[in-house]
């Protein structure tokens, strides 16, 4: 397997098992959350920097796909756990279902499609970053701290 550059990545992708309904059933549609994430250790928390685009990926059969959109609120940090980072995240009113990503070309072969048991972070090529952000519908109150969202 190659290593990733800088070049490579356009988007990161963490995953969680838990939809967002249940890490914080206050969370609302178009609203903004501060949450961390665990993270493997790897290579790839090296390349992994503040602002950079990120998104929510929920895994599992009950609706998997891009549920939360957002940029990394800082670097990785080591926590007790082992690494973890800080993502700033809008809900998705409509999320993007994993069967839409894997029904378009360019985009079944992300990652987190080819190898849904790969360990956080994941990353998305910036022509598969091209096809969630055309698919993404932002309210006009993300625009302005999301701005690596816009096109």
């Amino acid at each position: 397997m190659t290593r990733l550059s800088p070049a490579d990545v356009a988007c990161w992708v963490v995953k969680s098992s838990r939809p967002p309904e249940q890490i914080d059933p206050a969370w609302e549609a178009g609203s903004a959350r501060r949450l961390d994430r665990c993270l493997r250790r790897s290579y790839r928390l090296d390349l992994m920097r503040a602002g950079d685009p990120c998104l929510l990926w929920v895994s599992g059969r009950t609706a998997p796909g891009v549920h939360a959109v957002g940029v990394l609120a800082d670097g990785p940090a080591e926590a007790t756990g082992g690494p973890e980072v800080a993502l700033d995240l809008t809900l998705l009113a409509d999320p993007v279902p994993r069967a839409e990503l894997l029904a378009d070309p360019v985009a079944a072969g992300a990652e987190v499609l080819r190898m849904p048991a790969g360990s956080n972070p994941s990353w998305l090529s910036p022509d598969q970053f091209a096809v969630v952000r055309a698919r993404v519908a932002l309210p006009s109150s993300a625009r302005d701290r999301l701005g690596p969202w816009l096109p």
